[in-house]
């Protein structure tokens, strides 16, 4: 299995393994069939209780020990069992270690049974699961030969295993090769996914449009997977013509297309609609709940997304751990400790088993809320942290002042030598030494970012060594960096600088950093407000002047401040000099 994949037409002209050439592990579970001499004949009750016993087999101890109950009860490695054989095969490939389901294959193929397409999904199943594309083209290989290439279910299969191997090309080399009448819904649906699965969403769109311009049939997960594309991109008037689709073809609007739908326009910045689609869901379960709730907390608008999720507790909807998930995310970005304290409590009540996204989430929002030793309690009790909870355990502590124990926990991580950081841990780390004041620090992990793991710096990256720099009073150093930056600085940049200088009250950085915001964001008010503040630092109130004329001439206008604050477990939202709160008259006395 040496050889390179490049195309069908290759696999063509592989060369066959005789069949009996055997590897040690088949050779190994041969051993049963040849040490039995009398086969008794096959019992019916017996072969339903193979079919169960093959859904446990986790080692290749079992599989051997269910080849004797096979040779035990009449079946033999033959066609007429073939069936049997087959279900075998599919148990394996969706149980607990796939690879025996190819051992298995392997076991089968030995024999010289006349293997049909039943045989193929199944091992191409395993070998999608263990992400094989070598197994899974030596496979293709041998059906093209045995001539089912053109097998419906073993076309969606070969679709299925390419896609998920990351060789989305040789799928849909595949999927164009294969008799029209070969290729079926769940052809196109795999296409339309695999494209999508592979972040080649416009390839995915693509593929739906010819299955709607050629009039194919199509089902809700058709549309599903448009919908997910069109998201992704950000594609709002394609995301609603794929909605006046489903509306002209009288198409069932399940909860499932319908939590797309709210996804995607919520996600292409119409949230209005979102919400219109929701409310006139006659019926709605917890995915559409959660999806709505997702899209509130995704567009920054957290009270929303918390509201929502109280109704839903009033609706005696049980949440799911992408429902938690969410609502967290808002408690955190609020702020409110109570209210995520109190989510934490009621997913122990009712019995919500949280995996790790959801306690990532719980990490995040202790963290951010100022419970860093209850959020690095969770952490230690994680079976298996992965990248994300590494990370917001490290930022929390960056963001909390805990520098050193941020580093030192960063430290810890590379010891494991079982999770690798990435781009995202490294700004936590970066904050970490801008937080503490650690410049050699911050030199060091930001050249061992590029250096040891290979990580390109972003934008991000260079932001946070440049406010580095200048909470350290170094603002020439800073000045410099931005200079030999490889990358054009962004507001972003610009804006730390701009704020390192108010800081250390040097007009000259300040002007010049001032300037290329408004070149870059010549209708937002951050950069001639802070200039301004700079000025009036300085006692140069003429300058003040100047600028604040420059904001009228220019329809520029300051945006009023927002605030939260959590009392008795509920979030007041306060507006500067609105008036839009219900007890505005008490509070404003």
């Amino acid at each position: 299995m040496s050889y390179s994949l490049c195309s069908v037409s290759r696999l063509r002209s592989l060369r066959l393994s005789p069949p009996k050439s055997q590897s040690n592990s088949t050779l190994y579970l041969l051993l049963p069939l040849r040490s039995i001499s009398s086969i008794p004949k096959p019992n019916p009750s017996s072969q339903q209780l193979l079919l169960l016993l093959s859904r446990r087999i986790s080692s290749s101890n079992h599989l051997r020990q269910l080849l004797c109950r096979v040779t035990a009860s009449g079946l033999h490695f033959e066609n007429p069992h073939l069936h049997l054989l087959n279900s075998i095969l599919h148990s394996l490939s969706g149980g607990p270690t796939p690879s025996l389901a190819l051992t298995f294959f392997e076991l089968i193929h030995s024999q010289g049974l006349a293997l049909d397409g039943y045989t193929f999904t199944s091992a191409l199943k395993a070998a999608s699961r263990l992400s094989k594309p070598n197994t899974g083209a030596e496979l293709h290989s041998l059906l093209i030969k045995l001539g089912l290439e053109s097998d419906t279910f073993v076309l969606n299969s070969l679709i299925h295993m390419y896609s998920a191997s990351g060789l989305v090309g040789m799928a849909r080399e595949v999927f164009d090769l294969a008799p029209d009448s070969s290729r079926d819904v769940v052809s196109w649906n795999s296409m339309v996914s695999g494209f999508s699965h592979n972040h080649l969403y416009e390839e995915s769109l693509i593929v739906f449009r010819q299955m709607v311009e050629h009039s194919r049939a199509m089902d809700a997960n058709s549309l599903v997977g448009a919908l997910t594309a069109c998201a992704k991109i950000g594609s709002l008037n394609l995301g609603r013509m794929i909605h006046s689709l489903v509306v002209t073809r009288g198409l069932d609007m399940d909860c499932y297309l319908c939590s797309s739908l709210i996804s995607m326009y919520s996600k292409c910045g119409d949230l209005n609609q979102a919400h219109k689609l929701f409310d006139a869901m006659p019926e709605k379960n917890t995915i559409c709940w959660t999806a709505m709730i997702s899209s509130y907390a995704q567009s920054n608008l957290f009270v929303k997304s918390i509201m929502l999720f109280r109704k839903m507790q009033a609706a005696k909807l049980k949440p799911d751990e992408n429902t938690i998930s969410s609502v967290l995310s808002s408690c955190a970005q609020l702020g409110a400790l109570d209210q995520g304290r109190y989510i934490h409590a009621y997913c122990d009540i009712i019995g919500i088993k949280l995996g790790l996204s959801a306690k990532n989430a719980l990490i995040d929002m202790y963290a951010k809320c100022g419970e860093i030793d209850r959020a690095f309690c969770i952490f230690h009790e994680l079976e298996k942290p992965d990248v994300f909870s590494w990370t917001t355990i490290i930022s929390g502590l960056a963001m909390n002042g805990n520098s050193f124990e941020a580093l030192k926990l960063f430290s810890q991580m590379e010891a494991s030598s079982l999770v690798l950081p990435n781009e995202v841990t490294f700004l936590g780390v970066l904050s970490a030494c801008s937080h503490g004041g650690l410049i050699e620090a911050g030199y060091y992990y930001f050249d061992r970012m590029r250096t040891v793991y290979k990580l390109l710096p972003r934008l991000e990256h260079y932001g946070c060594m440049v406010d580095l720099l200048g909470r350290a009073k170094l603002l020439l150093e800073a000045e410099k960096f931005v200079k030999d930056m490889p990358i054009k600085p962004d507001v972003v940049i610009w804006r730390s600088l701009l704020f390192a200088s108010r800081i250390n009250e040097d007009v000259r950085m300040a002007e010049l950093a001032a300037q290329r915001i408004m070149e870059l964001e010549p209708e937002m008010c951050g950069g001639p407000v802070m200039l301004s503040n700079v000025y009036a630092m300085a006692s140069r109130w003429t300058d003040v002047s100047r600028t604040r004329r420059y904001m009228y001439s220019q329809s520029i206008q300051k945006q009023p401040g927002l605030s939260f604050i959590e009392l008795n477990g509920v979030i007041h939202e306060f507006l500067s000099s609105g008036m839009s709160h219900p007890q505005n008259e008490v509070n404003y006395i």
